[in-house]
């Protein structure tokens, strides 16, 4: 506490059991949702609290719902909702540990994935439980739950359980309890649907706006590589293979990469474990026990699957794809550099998501270096020390001496010498040396405007000796004469300022005279029923726009000029009126 009569504030409010257990837990103060939602929810009102992640909100609703229960009705009295099955674990284990002093207090996690006969009898005699909506309504359903002596529920991570789908559980839930209840809904954003929740379940919230703490990250060397989408893969076993990691998670945005990464790493022989929603509670389990054991030195996982995840020791962690939200940003590389220990993070991100990673910058107040991907003879070079190191610590071993009898053999039949030997045993272990792995650089713009190799002016089309401002390329000069007129287009004999296209043969007025066809005054195309009409006459009109068989704006009747009436377009062009 910050000074003394704080501390007997708190004590006068709080049971000495609950401040005892929490003193344990190793905080000393408490954080700004706890101050401000402890009393309120003493006080029986009903609350809305807005603080981020990692703010103590667990604690904050966590200690007044402790107070309250009663340890001597052996009935269900508090419902907490969590939106994932880990966070639901967590969130059951932090109020046990609160509640440590607080004999006859019963607190039990219910989610899916666990066998329901199980949690049916682990039912028995429990006040609090912690659990995932889906589940809470299953057990609602077939009356393992009995709703009479609630008092009290929690929305924990609302917004996030919105996210998921879970909107419709979670109304019917709260419709469900019966009696004079106090609800308590605690969300890091407030969304319309929130609002409309509240509104509707909650009498005369109170609400409490924590502001969002500074997103920093002190202790993590954050670096970022420029990576084309297909070379990630690539990527990610290069960091791998040259920072040897003790633990390192790996942060994909879906349950399908996940997979397939994790399938990836297993070929090149790490032991790599993949965690996701998609995946039964028993096997999430044991792909964590591995993780925390350091059977599996690499977790793959989504944000949601990450959550719950308290390792201390993870020495890396790599975003594999950036993070949709830029606070995941700062929730997945967090998970290292704990407990005063230095960690480190990378990033891979192609050229087009650089601003993604300025707006980390701007918003978590960092900075993310730009590094090289280590070259190929690196990595190399790092698993050839590894193993060497991992061999000679084995020198004091029982068996050298006949291993050693054993090489002198192999060496008397292959006629070569020890050196040879050993670097074709070290070629065996380590394997070739990969591909360099090329940045993904953007698209490079000269200061003319130069792109793809094209020499372009200021207004972005090529210039070439005889040019002007018009859109012809290349192609036109293959279709002969590299002049040009004022207006851009290509003037050649027989045609006119107005631009019309020539084909084999051209009016004096440069309309194109198609199959003997001779184009009309003004310079248009005679023809109806083409697919786009690109060249325009005197009058400025667009001819014939739309697709074959469409309708076309005002045309120029053939060979004498005058304008038709709006009409189709046919497929054919009608045929010229002879002269009487």
């Amino acid at each position: 506490m910050e000074n003394q009569r704080e501390k007997e504030l708190w004590e006068e409010l709080i049971d000495e059991r609950i401040l005892r257990a929490v003193q344990e837990m190793g905080f000393e103060n408490f954080s700004p949702i706890q101050e401000q939602a402890i009393p309120c929810l003493l006080n029986g009102e009903d609350i809305i609290g807005q603080a981020q992640t990692g703010t103590g909100k667990t604690a904050a609703f966590g200690i007044p719902l402790l107070q309250k229960v009663d340890p001597e009705l052996r009935k269900l009295q508090c419902i907490v909702l969590c939106p994932t099955r880990e966070l639901a674990i967590q969130a059951a284990d932090e109020l046990r540990k609160i509640a440590k002093y607080m004999h006859g207090i019963k607190v039990l996690p219910v989610y899916g994935g666990q066998e329901i006969s199980r949690q049916i009898i682990g039912l028995r005699g429990v006040q609090i439980i912690v659990g995932t909506p889906g589940r809470v309504m299953d057990h609602m359903r077939r009356h393992t739950i009995r709703l009479d002596d609630v008092n009290t529920v929690v929305l924990d991570e609302a917004d996030e359980m919105l996210n998921m789908g879970f909107r419709e559980d979670m109304e019917l839930i709260l419709g469900q309890i019966p009696g004079e209840h106090q609800t308590a809904l605690f969300s890091a954003t407030m969304p319309q649907p929130i609002l409309e929740i509240t509104g509707r379940f909650q009498n005369n919230a109170r609400l409490i706006r924590v502001a969002a703490k500074e997103l920093t990250i002190p202790l993590v060397a954050q670096r970022y590589y420029r990576v084309k989408g297909q070379d990630k893969d690539a990527a990610c076993i290069r960091l791998l293979e040259y920072y040897q990691p003790a633990l390192c998670l790996i942060f994909c945005n879906t349950k399908v990469k996940v997979d397939e990464l994790s399938e990836v790493l297993k070929r090149e022989g790490f032991q790599a474990e993949g965690l996701h929603g998609d995946m039964s509670q028993h096997q999430r389990d044991v792909a964590m026990h591995r993780f925390r054991n350091g059977s599996t030195n690499i977790l793959i996982a989504t944000d949601v699957a990450a959550r719950g995840i308290d390792v201390d020791n993870v020495e890396a962690v790599i975003n594999y794809d950036l993070p949709q939200d830029t606070e995941y940003y700062v929730h997945r590389i967090g998970r290292t550099g704990r407990a005063g220990r230095t960690g480190r993070s990378f990033t891979f991100a192609t050229a087009r998501e650089l601003y993604r990673i300025r707006e980390i910058e701007r918003v978590c107040h960092t900075t993310i270096e730009e590094k090289k991907l280590p070259g190929a003879a690196k990595a190399l070079k790092a698993k050839a020390d590894r193993y060497l190191n991992k061999a000679w610590e084995l020198k004091e071993h029982e068996d050298i001496e006949l291993m050693k009898t054993f090489l002198l053999r192999k060496m008397e039949e292959e006629g070569c010498d020890a050196l040879e030997l050993a670097a074709v045993m070290l070629k065996a272990q380590v394997g070739d040396r990969g591909p360099e792995i090329e940045a993904d650089r953007p698209v490079s713009r000269g200061r003319s405007g130069e792109r793809f190799g094209d020499r372009r002016g200021r207004d972005g089309w090529r210039r070439e000796r005889g040019e002007g401002r018009g859109r012809n390329t290349a192609a036109d000069e293959r279709r002969g004469g590299k002049e040009r007129g004022r207006n851009g287009y290509r003037e050649e004999e027989g045609k006119g300022r107005d631009g019309g296209r020539g084909g084999r043969r051209q009016g004096k007025d440069g309309g194109r005279d198609t199959r003997g066809e001779r184009g009309g005054k003004e310079g248009c195309r005679p023809g109806v029923g083409r697919r786009t009409g690109r060249y325009p006459g005197r009058e400025g009109f667009r001819e014939d726009a739309d697709t074959r068989g469409g309708y076309g704006k005002d045309r120029y009747r053939e060979g004498d000029g005058k304008r038709e009436e709006r009409g189709i377009a046919f497929a054919r062009p009608r045929r010229k009126k002879t002269e009487e």
